[in-house]
């Protein structure tokens, strides 16, 4: 037989005693699969602090009339869109976002301030030309819930994706609930708009959407379960096979002739022996002490 030969037929044997162990094993692996299964969604449903993520999309350009200036725009808002990346995630844009949170509302309508009426007098006749005006506060709307995050943090809460050849951007937010998500998001946004045509020559920024409260992006459950179920299966067929090489009995005859050199001198058969054998040995014990007795 051929070396080749030789270790095709110990990977045959080896497969062979492999698919044994499961078949014998099988209750007990199925026990690890389930049992880590269990463990591994326990974790990631009630252990793990589960994280939101929500997106918001801008677009910026540049406004013109001319057609042929219009091209030569689109193609460099394209082209500084990871320049706008890198704005959106600096101190300035997070720092600002950072106050609005804090007291996150909008002015909906200026203050308006008295005004006193207003007469002619014509011919000892005064009349009234324009009535007074009431002094009226400003109007404020709040956006959302106040939160209290530092730039810093509102820098690892945030990311920008691009897509090839658009001029928009994707913003993501993640926090520990959708609404504060959300609220991130579009403060971000936000705050982009306005300053970003102070620090480039872009005169239209453009909030294509605004973003919806967060959904659930960490712990992906289904992912981890399976893992723990795969982890379950690995582990118990390692603690398996190791008991089984661990295992000193010996179980063929070729393992005696050829690893160890020992000569078979034969083989002995299993023997059943009747249930009353041990019964009839002590009396025919008993029998033959009488008879020498005689």
């Amino acid at each position: 037989m051929s070396a080749e030969q030789q270790n095709n037929e110990e990977v045959t044997i080896d497969l062979r005693r492999l698919f044994i162990l499961i078949k014998k094993h099988i209750i007990s692996i199925l026990i690890w699969m389930i049992g880590l299964g269990l463990i591994a969604y326990g974790v990631s449903e009630y252990v793990l602090v589960p994280k939101y993520t929500a997106s918001t999309q801008l677009l910026v350009n540049r406004k013109t009339t001319d057609a042929n200036q219009a091209y030569a725009n689109q193609q460099a808002d394209i082209n500084a869109v990871t320049t706008y990346k890198d704005i959106i995630t600096s101190n300035v844009i997070l720092k600002g976002a950072s106050k609005y949170l804090a007291n996150p509302v909008t002015l909906v309508k200026k203050a308006t301030p008295a005004k006193k009426a207003v007469y002619k007098t014509n011919d000892g006749t005064r009349t009234l030309v324009k009535k007074a005006v009431k002094a009226k506060p400003a109007v404020y709307k709040r956006e959302s819930k106040s939160y209290s995050i530092s730039p810093s943090e509102l820098a690892s809460a945030v990311s920008v994706t691009t897509t090839t050849s658009s001029q928009v951007f994707t913003l993501s937010a993640t926090a520990e609930t959708p609404a504060k998500a959300q609220a991130i998001a579009n403060a971000v946004a936000k705050e982009f708009k306005e300053q970003i045509p102070k620090i480039m020559d872009v005169n239209n920024v453009t909030i294509v959407a605004e973003a919806a409260k967060g959904t659930k992006s960490y712990p992906n459950v289904k992912m981890i379960t399976m893992v723990g179920v795969l982890a379950g299966l690995v582990i118990s067929l390692l603690i398996i096979i190791i008991k089984d090489l661990s295992d000193t009995t010996v179980r063929e005859d070729s393992f005696m002739t050829n690893e160890l050199g020992l000569t078979n001198l034969g083989e002995i058969a299993h023997i059943t022996m009747p249930k009353d054998w041990t019964f009839t040995a002590k009396t025919a014990e008993k029998r033959g002490s009488s008879r020498r007795r005689v």
